[in-house]
């Protein structure tokens, strides 16, 4: 199979479960991640697939291109997806719904284990090389939260921060865990 025809496939697999997106229910948690300009890349599917196991409301995404929702394993159409073109636009959204936001970042951040999380927290996501797509000195109300990591990586993979940061808000949320 060529490139072209590979991609080809993606977008049909995309817009098909994109189509059945809409029919998404929120999980048992009101947290909700929202992911800034991340690369349409395995990332975003696999943090669809973390996103349902830990019960997320929704996944905000925000100019994220087409992306191959095989790495989901079926979870984009069960998570509900919320596209914006910009940050501010899903910003006035989670504000007028009462969410705090926390944007994970390693520099000048707050340890995201010694971070009280609300039931309604959003989590933003940056793209790992680039960073937020919008300025956070135009947003004093978001809180920096880091990952502590004890070795000498930068940073750990964004659908893996996304992961730790969700079981967190789990755990604190004091969801008993069946085995």
């Amino acid at each position: 199979m060529t490139r072209k025809e590979s991609r080809h496939h993606m977008l049909l697999r995309y817009n098909k479960e994109r189509q059945r997106n809409v029919l998404a229910k929120a999980g048992a948690h009101e947290f909700v991640l929202i992911l800034d300009e991340l690369k349409p890349s395995f990332n975003v599917g696999k943090i669809f697939r973390s996103a349902e196991a830990f019960g997320a409301a929704a996944v905000h995404l925000i100019n994220v291109a087409e992306f191959d929702p095989a790495p989901a394993k079926g979870s984009f159409r069960k998570v509900p997806a919320v596209f914006h073109e910009t940050f501010a636009d899903c910003h006035a959204d989670l504000v007028a719904q009462e969410y705090t936001f926390f944007m994970l970042n390693p520099e000048g951040a707050t340890s995201l284990c010694a971070t009280e999380l609300p039931e309604k927290s959003a989590f933003v996501l940056g793209h790992e090389e680039f960073g937020f797509s919008f300025d956070p000195k135009d947003y004093p109300e978001l809180k920096r939260l880091t990952i502590p990591q004890f070795g000498s990586v930068q940073s750990l993979n964004v659908s893996i921060a996304a992961s730790v940061v969700m079981y967190e808000y789990v755990r604190q949320q004091a969801v008993s865990c069946k085995l």
